[in-house]
C-alpha cells in the first residue's frame, strides 16, 4: 500500500483548509471515553517502556490532559502501582513501585500497545460521519483547478466532478498507458481544502487498533486548534492507492502476533478520503472476492470487520472508492456490481492537439527545447509506422529515453530526429506483420 505523492502532499499545503468539527478535550477519565481500568493499563506499559520522568512527560507520551493523567496517576498510586518519587516545578515525578513493574511485565505480555491513549468506537464513528464527503460541494472551477496539471477534456471533467460530488465508486478504464492512475491519484486535490480529524488508536472491546500511518495522514503541522483532544491528528483528507500488492488479508484487522494489538485495514485508513484500487483485476485476490467483500460497504457505508476469536465489528466506510483497470469491465465484475458503479469512465487514447500540450509540458518539466514539428514527425511515426494509438504516456516515457540516451554520451538532451528516432526504436515492440 501506498500514500499519495510527497511533492503532490507538499504542494496542497498552502492550501487554506476548512474547520470538520473539533473534538473537544477531555476533562475526566470518563470524558475520554475509556474505562478508568484501560487507561490506568495503558499507563503502567507507558511507564515500564518510556520511563517518563513526571506527569507531565507522561500526560505528553499518553496525548492526555494534564488533569486526566493526573487522575489516573491518583488511582495507580492508591493502588501503590506507582509512587511518587519528588517535586519539579510543582509537577509530581513518578516511578513504578514492585507490584507496578510486575503488573506492567503481565500487561505486556497480553498486549504491547504504549503511547497515545486510543478513543472509543463510538466517539469514533461519529466523527467519521461527521467529516464524510458522501455529499461534496464540486463545481467546474474546483475540477479545473484540481487537474490543472494534466490535459484532459472537458467532458470528463464534468463526469469525474459529478461523481465525487455523488460519493459513488468510480470506475475507469481503458488500455494501459492512458492516464487512469494519474487521473485517480489526482481526485483527492479535489478535496485538498478539507480537513479531518485522525485518531492515533481506536479502542474497541479492549482491544486497540492502530490507525494513524504518517505514510498516508498527512497531518496539518502549520495548524494549532484550541482545546482540540491531542488524541487526534488534523490532516487532509487521505488518499489510500492500492495495486497488485493487495490480498484479501489486506481488508481486514491486521493482528501482529507479537505486539497483540491490531493494525487498521487500507479502508479503515481511508475513510473521509479517497481509496484507489489501481490496476483491478491484477490483485492478488481474485476480483469477485473483492467485490463480494465491499458490495455491502458500497451501498451502506459500513464494514465490518473481524476481531481474533470471531467476533464482527462495525466501522463505516466513508470514502470515495475509484477502481481503475486496463482489463474489459465485463470480465471482472457482474451485471450486479457493476450497476453500483455508477459512474464508468472510458478513459482512451488522446488527440494530436492533446498530445502536443502533453509533450509540451513535458518538455518544460525536463528543461528541454519544445519542437513541435519534432513532435508532429512522432506522432506520425506512432500512428503510421508503429500502428499505435497515441498514449498520454508517450510523451513523457520517450522524453525519459531521451535524458537517459543523453547521459549515457555525456552530452545535453535535445529533441531531434537522431534521439526520437532511437527512443522511437527501444520503446515500442517491432511491428512483425
Amino acid at each position: 500500500m501506498s500514500a499519495l505523492s510527497v511533492p503532490l502532499r507538499n504542494e496542497l499545503r498552502d492550501v487554506i483548509v476548512s474547520d470538520p468539527g473539533t473534538r473537544r478535550t477531555p476533562q475526566s477519565v470518563a470524558d475520554a471515553g475509556l474505562r478508568k481500568s484501560f487507561l490506568a493499563d495503558l499507563t503502567l506499559k507507558t511507564v515500564y517502556i518510556s520511563a517518563p520522568h513526571n506527569l507531565r512527560e507522561l500526560a505528553a507520551l499518553l496525548h492526555l490532559p494534564y488533569r486526566v493523567a493526573d487522575e489516573v496517576f491518583r488511582q495507580l498510586r492508591s493502588e501503590q502501582l506507582l509512587e511518587l518519587t519528588g517535586m519539579v516545578d510543582n509537577t509530581p515525578c513518578l516511578g513504578l513501585t514492585m507490584r507496578g513493574r510486575e503488573r506492567a511485565l503481565q500487561l505486556l505480555e497480553l498486549c504491547q500497545y504504549t503511547g497515545p491513549a486510543p478513543v472509543s468506537l463510538e466517539d469514533y464513528v461519529e466523527q467519521v460521519r461527521r467529516q464524510s464527503g458522501r455529499q461534496a460541494d464540486i463545481h467546474c472551477a474546483d475540477m479545473q483547478r484540481a487537474f490543472a496539471h494534466l490535459v484532459l477534456e472537458e467532458k470528463m471533467l464534468d463526469q469525474l466532478g459529478t461523481a465525487v460530488n455523488s460519493g459513488a465508486p468510480i470506475f475507469l478504464y481503458g488500455p494501459p498507458g492512458s492516464g487512469k492512475t494519474v487521473i485517480a491519484t489526482s481526485l483527492p486535490r479535489v478535496l485538498a481544502g478539507e480537513q479531518v480529524w485522525i485518531p492515533f488508536a481506536v479502542q474497541v472491546e479492549n482491544q486497540v487498533i492502530a490507525l494513524f500511518d504518517p505514510h498516508v495522514h498527512d497531518a496539518v503541522s502549520s495548524m494549532t486548534v484550541e482545546d482540540a483532544d491531542p488524541r487526534w491528528v488534523l490532516c487532509r483528507r487521505p488518499a489510500v492507492v492500492v495495486g497488485g500488492e493487495l490480498t484479501a488479508d489486506m481488508l481486514e484487522l491486521q493482528l501482529n502476533p507479537l505486539s497483540r494489538f491490531y493494525h487498521a485495514p487500507a479502508q479503515m485508513k481511508a475513510n473521509n478520503g479517497v481509496l484507489i484500487i489501481d490496476d483491478f483485476g491484477r490483485q492478488r485476490v481474485r476480483p469477485e472476492e473483492l467485490l463480494n467483500r465491499w458490495i455491502v460497504p458500497l451501498d451502506r457505508g459500513v464494514d465490518f470487520l473481524t476481531l481474533a476469536g470471531g467476533k464482527k465489528v462495525e466501522v463505516p466506510f466513508e470514502m470515495l472508492v475509484v477502481f481503475a483497470t486496463n482489463l474489459e469491465p465485463s470480465e471482472l465484475a457482474d451485471a450486479a456490481f457493476l450497476r453500483r458503479m455508477q459512474t464508468k469512465i472510458y478513459v482512451g487514447g488522446v488527440s494530436h492537439k492533446q498530445f502536443q500540450q502533453i509533450f509540451s509540458r513535458v518538455c518544460r518539466d525536463c528543461g528541454l527545447r519544445f519542437e513541435p514539428t519534432m513532435v508532429d514527425q512522432l506522432i506520425d511515426a506512432i500512428e503510421n509506422e508503429q500502428h499505435e494509438p497515441l498514449r498520454a504516456c508517450h510523451p513523457r516515457d520517450l522524453v525519459n529515453q531521451i535524458r537517459s540516451a543523453a547521459r549515457y554520451r555525456q552530452r545535453e538532451p535535445k529533441l531531434d530526429a537522431s534521439s526520437m528516432l532511437t527512443a522511437i526504436e527501444t520503446y515500442f515492440l517491432p511491428d512483425r506483420q
